[in-house]
């Protein structure tokens, strides 16, 4: 896995995903995540670098096998099966460490992408939506965003995704499992606030984001390169 020092070059989402062993649900995860971005960019009032927005959509999660439990959803791991999934996530942590946002960033200058597509993507993190609510920084809150729409099966409302999380992850170390449930109601309140900023300036509505809408961006998105 990964690119050797001074080997970057552009490479189709495609190839890259088959060259991290990405998951297929976690591929499509991140397909759809990009999917919405694109829709909310292509009906956008304001000018916006929809590049770096995609790409930053379309790698977010690369390291995320990382904290998986793999058994939560049998149906993911077919046809390769459990021991070959734990077998790469094993991979993965050997090379990147315990901690998936770390392992993600690895992967991504890995790929040669630029400091700000990883800045982007290090924005997508459920206590930091205070902050980023007071941000003029529109890239970002599109893509925090656009995850904060797509749950392991597809598009939802954004608070279906804050409650799909916080049941997923209620025993993990991770952002929803780590704060109270308090800090949560208020942070998911600053989500709702993005939420607001962002269809402020665009000619769609939340509700007209659907997996029927994406269906068709996604299968455009299979082949975008990353440079």
């Amino acid at each position: 896995m990964g690119l050797l020092p001074g080997d970057q070059m552009a490479l189709g989402i495609g190839e890259i995903y088959r060259k991290y062993k990405i998951m297929p649900s976690l591929q499509e995860h991140m397909l759809r995540v990009a999917a919405v971005a694109s829709l909310i960019c292509d009906n956008f009032t304001e000018p916006l670098l929809k590049e770096e927005i995609i790409t930053a959509c379309l790698l977010h999660d690369m390291g995320n096998i990382i904290k998986f439990k793999l058994d939560a959803f049998p149906e993911f791991l077919e046809p390769e099966g459990l021991d070959y999934w734990q077998k790469v996530k094993n991979e993965y942590i050997k090379k990147y460490g315990e901690n998936e946002h770390k392992a993600t960033t690895m992967i991504l200058k890995e790929l040669g992408v630029s400091e700000r597509v990883i800045f982007i993507v290090d924005q997508i993190n459920f206590v930091l939506y205070c902050r980023l609510c007071d941000s003029p920084d529109l890239s970002s809150k599109i893509v925090v965003y656009a995850d904060g729409r797509v749950d392991p099966h597809g598009v939802v409302s954004f608070e279906e995704r804050m409650n799909e999380g916080k049941n997923r992850y209620k025993n993990h170390k991770s952002t929803f499992g780590a704060v109270t449930e308090k800090e949560r109601q208020r942070l998911v309140a600053y989500g709702l606030e993005i939420e607001k900023q962002v269809f402020a300036k665009c000619k769609i509505k939340p509700e007209d984001i659907n997996d029927t809408a994406i269906a068709p961006i996604i299968l455009s998105l299979k082949n975008f390169v990353i440079k």
